[in-house]
């Protein structure tokens, strides 16, 4: 490989690992944005007085925290896993087997990413909207649509480098 492909692909994995990171980061204030909702809203009803829509804040805010969380959870490499059988394999049959399931995987999450778009156009041309604070949901199937191309990198990133995560947990 020339070195000007070689820092190519170096700043090309420099990117989706920062994209990655920051999604993260979104995953994690996702998170934070839940609970305290649920907190608030819990306090507030003890005074006769529950937060409006918060529900509508809990579904949307899980529904980015799982998009998001999606892509680094993929790039260190954390899903459960069944290897029992699969150690069984020779090297031979392993390679073919996980380059199949990968290949596999980016397909179904390119797929996805695809699918989303459209549903997400389709939800955006028919105004549909969140019940009680009337929030426009097409932007969710966005972010999740985004999630997905970005972990069918990761997945493509992990079936050329297959004994070694893209962040360290």
């Amino acid at each position: 490989m020339t070195s000007s492909l070689r820092s190519l692909y170096a700043g090309y994995n420099a990117c989706v690992r920062a994209v990655v990171m920051v999604m993260a980061y979104i995953a994690g204030a996702a998170v934070c944005v839940m609970m305290l909702t649920t907190c608030l809203d819990v306090i507030l009803r003890r005074v006769y007085a529950p937060l409006p829509g918060a529900l509508d804040i809990v579904t949307l805010a899980s529904a980015i925290c799982i998009s998001c969380a999606l892509p680094y959870t993929t790039a260190v490499k954390g899903h459960v896993s069944i290897e029992f059988f699969f150690h069984k394999l020779s090297r031979r049959n392993r390679i073919i087997v996980d380059t199949s399931w990968r290949l596999l995987a980016i397909a179904l999450f390119v797929f996805m990413c695809r699918r989303c778009i459209l549903y997400g156009n389709s939800m955006h041309r028919s105004g549909e909207v969140t019940l009680t604070l009337q929030v426009p949901l097409f932007w969710t199937l966005y972010v999740l649509a985004f999630a997905c191309g970005v972990n069918a990198l990761v997945v493509l990133h992990n079936m050329l480098h297959p004994n070694r995560e893209m962040i360290k947990p």
